[in-house]
């Protein structure tokens, strides 16, 4: 069967906010674009039960119907999507570059726009993923308001963990850290600013096993890691912070190869072009200081803007 060729002014791989804010800019500037995404659309804050710091919405939304204006918006101005797809195969090494999606059906561009995002690290726990954003949440920012006066687990105990715990402080009635160790990993100044709250316990030495949610609550099945007992402790909500994984997996042992941190995260330049020519990154792939919905968005602007520029 003959391979079919499409070809694009702008390949955008990822759906979340960074790839459809650049869709948006680069579809309202007249560029044939391709947004494509192997889950639906929106990313990590499609999974987001409700977003209350994003400029523009004086009530908080939730994160998948923010996606899904965005994802309009960007339909709106012209913007051609394949979602819910496997990219199998691609070259990023020549001027023109492919994605190719099945045997028989490949897109085309000039330009690449890496909008990948990154992941949560997950503990792999037994009722962990069903409960993710229904009393399961891996970020302070987004969702810490929401558990206001309410009593809350905390996971880990390095520095994301103890930074985040100090946002969460500002709302919540109590909060128990569960941590393997029997001290904190975080800088110390941090960490000690933590511990002197009276809000804060810590169990020392202790991981959890699984959570159930009761419908009100979660229940954490707890295991003492030195007396290797376990107990059941409830409380509103429970926060994972074991660090984040760059979606960029898919990037490995290619022809090409990016500049990427220890961490697996891409190398951008302000113009948020990677070191390969022709292929830039935006959003949470990207080695940052901060990862937000609304950093994630100005990464696409600014990407999108940079490929107008040489387009026009």
């Amino acid at each position: 069967m003959e391979t079919t060729m499409k070809k694009f002014d702008l390949i955008i791989i990822g759906a979340g906010p960074a790839g459809l804010t650049a869709a948006i800019y680069s579809a309202r500037a007249g560029l044939s674009t391709l947004v494509i995404d192997q889950s639906t659309h929106g990313g990590q804050v499609a999974t987001t039960h409700s977003v209350a710091n994003y400029p523009g919405f004086d009530e908080p939304i939730t994160g998948y119907e923010l996606a899904t204006k965005m994802k309009k918006q960007a339909e709106r101005f012209g913007t051609k999507f394949e979602l819910a797809v496997e990219i199998t195969d691609f070259s990023f090494s020549k001027e023109i570059k492919w994605v190719e999606l099945d045997e028989d059906e490949r897109f085309s561009s000039n330009y690449i726009l890496i909008a990948t995002g990154a992941s949560p690290r997950l503990l792999n726990l037994r009722g962990e993923v069903e409960n993710k954003g229904n009393g399961i949440s891996y970020c302070a920012t987004c969702d810490g308001e929401f558990y206001k006066d309410m009593d809350i687990f905390v996971i880990g105990g390095g520095n994301s963990a103890i930074e985040e715990s100090l946002l969460l402080l500002r709302y919540v009635k109590s909060l128990t850290i569960i941590h393997q160790f029997d001290v904190l990993q975080a800088e110390k100044i941090t960490a000690d600013k933590v511990l002197s709250n009276p809000k804060v316990k810590v169990l020392w030495s202790h991981e959890p096993r699984s959570f159930k949610n009761t419908g009100e609550s979660i229940i954490v099945e707890i295991e003492n890691l030195k007396t290797k007992e376990t107990i059941s402790m409830e409380r509103d909500g429970v926060f994972i912070f074991v660090g984040m994984v760059p979606n960029s997996k898919f990037l490995l042992n290619r022809p090409v190869e990016f500049n990427q941190n220890e961490y697996g995260y891409l190398i951008t330049n302000e113009h948020m072009e990677t070191s390969v020519k022709g292929v830039y990154a935006a959003g949470d792939i990207r080695e940052k200081l901060y990862w937000q919905i609304v950093t994630a968005t100005s990464d696409g602007a600014v990407a999108a803007l940079e490929i107008i520029k040489k387009i026009s």
